[in-house]
């Protein structure tokens, strides 16, 4: 077999021989030079005392292959010593000489079997000698052949179902390998692609799996490497009982109706992180964990354990903060997540601040067992941002389903309405069926950089006032976002669209609460909060349309603080009567945004295009 070599689960002959020179090298130029072996910058160096350099080293190689030797080669690792101390001649030329073995030996990490390397010695310019490491790496080696082999209930499921589970996790396995054939070896792939299918066996139903034999076959000649593996994958688990530790003040039932796992379905490590998940999501605990302890005896039920942290019984929060939007305010909230022992979430709130007040009072049932909660809610908010002064009161019975990135709302509103100009007032109402729906393709909920996320609001009830005839109505409201990392990840674009409307006879009297207005932080910036819409004898009204758009660019500021960034945008929208009556106004400006752990913080000052006016914008969260 012509230049053939075995290397068993890793390249053993390149890093054995490696370690030996690391080791010997280090140990005997520490020797020689009375100190440890300290690259510099490191707390051993510092603590030497002030260093000054021995000589100059230069690699000449592919950019990958140089980095790799200019940081573990000896010869680069020794360039500086103590400020009286010494390297003779003679020391200098040993580490010349092992150069080259060492650097072959690291190459060979990264798939360069036939590498050439010399060592070119003169004297620089500034009279301190000067290596010169020339490399010539030669092609780098290619898998020739992959050959993924399997043991245990893996290779040999008894039942139907551990059949059809066995044979698609095989070809799983199979094509998502990372060395496939024609791929260039390197050792750190070769690693990490037996630690990821290993990886992928244990959480797909075999938490005992192991490799049984792993061999990288090189032949150096010809530039190829053969990989052959045997994985042993155990028995199938399949699970048991729940055992449920940590309540005090909830049932166990609370916790069994959020589970999705089936006595004996197959062990998965997403189904148990899914499970794990409901539980987190059931606002009841601040902490939860569900695993299994792989025992072969209880292979056929495993039980799962479940350990659990309950959240407080009580909380109460109150706040002082200013926005542009409310202006100052306070704010006070209280949770109770069992009222009277009763399965149910309660939030009373209350929030006074100059441009709003609002105290509201929701009941959530504990999750079903399809993630539903069941939701009643009760609200009167008056608004002062506009010259109508509006107070509303607001019943909501629902029903809500949450997961990673939807959300589900469907629910019956009650909304009585007054309206107050001065001395004059008027009263209005509606009752409507309504649907929501959010979806999130994201990065991150919290700090999103890359994907899409869409809200759509759909309505239809009944309108009734005191001035107008009563009828029917339906309302739509749409927004989209869009975030886009640019030039790798330099830069970042994000977007935003907006679209509403309600529909129905023009003579019938809507609500305030359920028209439009633009302006504001989260609308077109440069306006104040809900100034932009329709006017009636130079009064600002809720118009039946509504269109925003706004583009933003943004980059970390610096480097040393990549949190902070600055950003440059333009907003544009309006709302109106009718389509045809809409016409958008533009604000733009920059700002800077905090990507804070809780959000971000975003600090903008923005210049209304019609007012010619700068307006300072302050924020934080994201709206979807």
């Amino acid at each position: 077999m012509r230049g053939r070599r075995l290397l068993p689960s890793a390249l053993a002959l390149p890093t054995a021989l490696l370690a030996l020179l690391l080791l010997s090298g280090c140990a005997s130029l520490g020797q020689m030079l009375g100190r440890q072996d300290a690259a510099p910058g490191t707390a051993a160096t510092e603590a030497a005392g002030p260093q000054r350099q021995a000589y100059r080293l230069q690699v000449q190689a592919p950019e990958n292959l140089a980095a790799l030797l200019s940081e573990h080669l000896d010869l680069a690792r020794f360039q500086r010593v103590g400020e009286h101390e010494r390297l003779s001649r003679s020391e200098l030329e040993r580490l010349a000489v092992d150069t080259p073995a060492q650097a072959r030996s690291l190459l060979e990490t990264e798939g360069f079997f036939n590498a050439q390397v010399q060592v070119q010695r003169a004297e620089g310019p500034d009279g301190l000698p000067l290596l010169t490491v020339q490399v010539e790496p030669g092609p780098q080696a290619r898998i020739a052949g992959l050959d993924l082999g399997f043991s245990g209930d893996l290779q040999d499921p008894q039942e139907p179902d551990a059949q059809r589970l066995a044979e698609q996790l095989r070809q799983q396995l199979q094509g998502a390998f990372l060395l496939q054939p024609g791929r260039g070896f390197r050792q750190a792939d070769w690693s990490s692609a037996k630690t990821e299918s290993l990886a992928r066996v244990r959480a797909g139903g075999y938490p005992l799996a192991r490799w049984a034999h792993t061999a990288a076959r090189v032949q150096a000649e010809d530039n190829q490497v053969e990989l052959e593996l045997l994985l042993d994958s155990g028995p199938l688990f399949r699970l048991g009982e729940l055992q449920i530790e940590g309540l005090k003040h909830h049932a166990e039932d609370t916790v069994r109706r959020v589970s999705p796992l089936q006595p004996g379905q197959p062990f998965s490590e997403r189904a148990l992180l899914d499970f794990q998940e409901n539980i987190l999501k059931t606002q009841l605990f601040d902490g939860a964990s569900v695993e299994i302890q792989p025992d072969p005896a209880q292979a056929a039920a495993t039980p799962v354990l479940v350990k659990l942290r309950e959240a407080p019984l009580q909380e109460a929060t109150t706040g002082v903060g200013y926005s542009t939007n409310d202006g100052q305010g306070v704010n006070v909230s209280y949770l109770h997540r069992s009222p009277f022992g009763l399965p149910l979430r309660s939030l009373g709130k209350i929030k006074y601040s100059r441009e709003l007040r609002s105290a509201s009072l929701e009941l959530t049932s504990h999750p079903q067992t399809d993630m539903h909660r069941n939701l009643g809610s009760l609200a009167l908010e008056e608004d002062r941002s506009g010259d109508i002064i509006t107070t509303n009161l607001v019943a909501r019975l629902g029903r809500l389903r949450e997961t990673a990135r939807d959300e589900r709302l469907d629910y019956l509103e009650v909304l009585r309405s007054r309206e107050r100009l001065g001395e004059l007032s008027f009263s209005a109402g509606a009752i409507s069926l309504n649907t929501q729906r959010i979806w999130r393709r994201v990065d991150s909920l919290l700090l999103p950089t890359e994907g899409r996320t869409a809200t759509l609001v759909l309505g239809a009830g009944r309108a009734d006032s005191t001035v107008s005839p009563n009828g029917t109505f339906g309302r739509a409201h749409l927004k989209l976002g869009w975030y886009k990392p640019l030039a790798e990840r330099r830069w970042f674009a994000s977007a935003r669209l907006e679209l509403a409307q309600v529909f129905g006879r023009h003579e019938v009297e809507i609500p305030d609460r359920l028209l439009f207005r633009a302006g504001g932080d989260d609308s077109v910036r440069g306006y104040a909060l809900r100034s932009l819409g329709p006017r009636t004898n130079d009064l600002v009204t809720g118009g039946r349309t509504l269109f925003t758009g706004s583009v933003e660019l943004a980059r970390p500021i610096s480097k040393s603080f990549p949190s902070l960034w600055g950003a440059t945008f333009i907003d544009v929208g309006n709302a109106a009567e009718r389509w045809g009556d809409l016409r958008p106004v533009v604000g733009w400006g920059a700002g800077v945004r905090w990507r804070s752990p809780i959000g971000p913080l975003r600090l903008d000052l923005a210049r209304g295009q019609d007012l010619g006016q700068w307006r300072l914008h302050f924020s934080v969260g994201i709206v979807l």
